[in-house]
């Protein structure tokens, strides 16, 4: 269900053993599973704190519970630590626990949102960015709008063609075209004129 590496159980072996508990483990829950703001979750955890429905992975010196109903969110999940000067980074990878991209009944609309909301932002967002879809038209061109430290980048265009829009037409195959209505220059804007009837602002 899910993967610990051996320097992630060093590492939590590490925390253990500094809290001076015996019988001291670390239970992992998912937040907010099945949406976009889906997250994961690590505390300390006592025996007595135990509801009685974790699932149990034995670990080299620990036990690692994950609470039953997160366990189904974590199927293919990894944990692992790279170390680096000021520490380290515990690296969770979960690519379940956001849900499945709506299926192709779902609309054009839903489906480009969706990948945008769980894939897109949460990679842009460390660079304090952030991606709007304004619309997708009968064409299938998916026009975006930038924000936060992605308005006005010069890398905007690389972040676009190498990133977002290679995502999006994995995802959603239909997807001909994707267009940056941001107006990066402060002039006019070049790419972006409202349809008569356009109903995909929501």
């Amino acid at each position: 269900m899910i993967e610990i590496s051996e320097r992630a159980q060093q590492h939590f072996l590490r925390l253990l053993a500094q809290q001076g508990i015996d019988g001291l483990g670390i239970r992992l829950r998912v937040t907010s599973p099945g949406t976009p703001a889906a997250d994961c979750e690590l505390e300390f955890c006592e025996p007595p704190e135990l509801s009685g429905n974790e699932w149990t992975v034995e670990c080299q010196g620990f036990n690692f519970y994950i609470e039953g109903d997160s366990a189904r969110w974590l199927e293919n999940a990894t944990i692992d630590y790279e170390p680096n000067q000021t520490g380290g980074q515990l690296n969770i990878r979960a690519p379940k626990i956001k849900g499945d991209l709506p299926g192709m009944d779902a609309g054009l609309v839903e489906r480009v949102r969706y990948v945008l909301e769980a894939e897109v932002n949460p990679r842009i967002a460390a660079h304090g960015g952030r991606v709007s879809l304004l619309e997708v038209d009968a064409d299938g061109v998916v026009v975006l709008q930038f924000g936060g430290g992605c308005h006005g980048c010069g890398m905007v265009d690389v972040t676009l063609k190498h990133g977002v829009e290679k995502t999006l037409r994995e995802r959603v195959p239909e997807i001909t075209a994707v267009r940056d209505a941001t107006d990066h220059k402060g002039g006019a804007n070049p790419y972006y004129s409202k349809k008569e009837g356009q109903s995909a602002m929501g």
